[in-house]
C-alpha cells in the first residue's frame, strides 16, 4: 500500500500567521541560517570578484581573436553579476545583510582577482578557467552541505552552478581543448 500524503492544512496556517514576521523562513528550513548567511555573503563576494576579473580581461584584451573572447568574457561577466544578485537576494529573504563592502570581498571570494598582460589571450581565458574550476567545486560543496535544510537556497545554487559549468566549457573550447 502506497503511502497516503497529507498535510495539517490547520496547523499550517496557525504557524503562518504566527510567524509572519519571519517573511520566507518557515519551519522547513532546517539550516543553520546564519552560517548559510555567510556562506552566501562568500558566494556574493566570489561572484563580485569574478564579474570584476572578466571586465577587466574583456577590456584589457588585445589581438587577432579579442572580438570573440572579449564577447565571451562579457557575456560571462554579466552572469556572474547576476548570480551575485541572486545571492544577495536571497540572504535578504532569510533575514541577512548582503555584504557588498569592497574592503572585504577579496577575502571573503573563493577565486582570485588576477590581472594579466592584455596581449595574453591564452593567460586570461586559463585564469579564467581556473576561476571557474574553483566556483564549480566550492558550490558542489555547498549544495551538498544544505542537502534538504533549504530547497530554495540549493535551487538558487545549483542554477547558478550549472550557469558556472557552462562558462567553463566555453572557456576551455575557446582553448581548444
Amino acid at each position: 500500500m502506497a503511502n497516503q500524503f497529507e498535510i495539517d492544512v490547520k496547523r499550517i496556517r496557525d504557524d503562518a500567521r504566527q510567524h509572519m514576521d519571519e517573511g520566507a523562513v518557515t519551519e522547513g528550513m532546517t539550516s543553520d541560517r546564519e552560517r548559510l548567511i555567510e556562506i552566501l555573503n562568500e558566494v556574493v563576494a566570489t561572484e563580485i570578484v569574478c564579474y570584476l576579473r572578466y571586465t577587466q580581461h574583456s577590456i584589457a584584451a588585445t589581438g587577432i581573436d579579442r572580438a570573440q573572447v572579449a564577447a565571451e568574457f562579457t557575456e560571462h561577466a554579466t552572469a556572474e553579476m547576476q548570480h551575485g544578485m541572486w545571492a544577495a537576494e536571497r540572504i535578504g529573504q532569510l533575514g541577512g545583510k548582503p555584504d557588498f563592502n569592497p574592503a572585504t570581498l577579496k577575502a571573503r571570494a573563493h577565486t582570485e582577482y588576477v590581472e594579466t598582460d592584455e596581449s595574453d589571450l591564452t593567460r586570461m581565458l586559463k585564469e579564467n578557467l581556473i576561476a571557474e574550476r574553483i566556483v564549480i567545486t566550492t558550490y558542489q560543496e555547498i549544495i551538498r552541505w544544505i542537502g534538504d535544510s533549504d530547497m530554495t537556497t540549493r535551487r538558487m545554487l545549483e542554477k547558478i552552478l550549472a550557469e558556472e559549468e557552462e562558462h567553463a566549457d566555453d572557456l576551455n573550447d575557446l582553448l581548444g581543448n
